[in-house]
């Protein structure tokens, strides 16, 4: 039983999934290709950037320069990851492939982690479109809290890195197949196309990296039209209404499905607090949902090994939960 499992793909559950949904609802089949075919490409631009300078940095040996310079910054690295990830313009999926990368070149996981928490919450664009929707107190402590997300969980897995957990963090699929240690060679060849075996090297992790991101994200956006189809947003509303602490809880928690992307959230997040959600709830529900929707979930999951994604999921939801009391506390003052 166990075998037969692991012989199950992510193409095989999308595809499954394909004949479910057109077997009994065939006008929402048509609904999701649309819809997995417009958010795939909307991302596109920036996952075909981190695809190929993870291809580039692996072929010029650049990833050894970026793993032996965010080494030698210690601790410092975890803040200074944390405002590049606070400035970045990738989406909690998009950012997959960037943190592969990083990984992989040897960046320690709690830099990682910091850029990887704060990367999907804001950006400039974001910031400038939550302050045209909310306000700009809202705006400033979706900022504040990316931020402060990323340094908590990037120090959080920094002391429990010391302790000897999360060592080799990517799955064996994804993680380099090489044997050389990243920091013993720091010759860099920008122009790699000029040697074949470099060549080579681009190609094939270009191919590897996008075959791995299409079918899980394929995958993750089917799901995530079946969710927008299915879960009405007035059964959202009606849980996370209200003041106090439950519908923050809740808020934060309920972002995880229903949360769609860092621009077609906001207009629900207005929506909701128009009737009757506190501002600390609505930050709740953008935090969470930002960093572990569901789509992003699965693609972190099928990316790292499960004590690393348990921690990735946990942080999210305890710095997110964190920042929207202490945002409701600001308010109360």
């Amino acid at each position: 039983m166990k075998s037969l499992l692991n012989k199950i793909s992510a193409w095989h559950i999308f595809t499954l999934l394909i004949i479910l949904i057109f077997s009994f609802d065939n006008a929402q089949g048509f609904i999701s290709i649309k819809f997995l075919l417009t958010a795939i490409w909307g991302i596109l631009p920036f996952l075909l950037f981190a695809v190929m300078f993870m291809a580039y940095a692996s072929a010029t040996s650049l990833d050894n320069i970026i793993a032996t310079s965010l080494k030698s910054k210690g601790k410092y690295s975890i803040i200074i990851a944390a405002i590049i990830g606070g400035l970045s313009p990738f989406c909690s999926c998009g950012v997959i492939p960037l943190i592969a990368a990083l990984l992989r070149m040897g960046v320690p996981l709690s830099a990682v982690m910091a850029f990887w928490l704060a990367s999907p919450i804001t950006d400039p664009a974001v910031f400038a479109l939550t302050y045209s929707v909310i306000g700009l107190d809202f705006a400033i402590a979706r900022t504040i809290a990316a931020l402060a997300i990323g340094i908590f969980g990037g120090f959080t897995v920094y002391i429990l890195n010391k302790n000897g957990l999360f060592s080799n963090p990517l799955k064996p699929e994804i993680a380099s197949k090489d044997d050389h240690n990243l920091l013993d060679n720091k010759a860099i060849t920008w122009k790699f196309w000029n040697d074949a075996e470099r060549r080579k090297k681009f190609i094939s992790e270009m191919q590897t990296t996008l075959l791995f991101l299409g079918k899980w994200m394929s995958l993750a956006f089917l799901l995530e039209s079946l969710m927008i189809a299915y879960i009405p947003n007035e059964l959202i509303i009606k849980y996370v209404g209200g003041e106090g602490i439950l519908p923050i809880a809740t808020a934060t928690i309920v972002g995880i499905p229903a949360y769609l992307n860092g621009f077609a959230a906001l207009p629900l997040i207005k929506t909701m607090i128009d009737q009757g959600m506190s501002q600390a709830a609505a930050l709740g529900f953008i935090l969470g949902g930002a960093v572990s929707s569901m789509p992003a979930a699965i693609a972190v999951f099928a990316l790292v090994k499960k004590p690393v994604f348990a921690a990735y999921i946990g942080l999210a939801l305890i710095g997110a939960f964190t920042s929207a009391l202490a945002f409701q506390f600001w308010i109360n003052i």
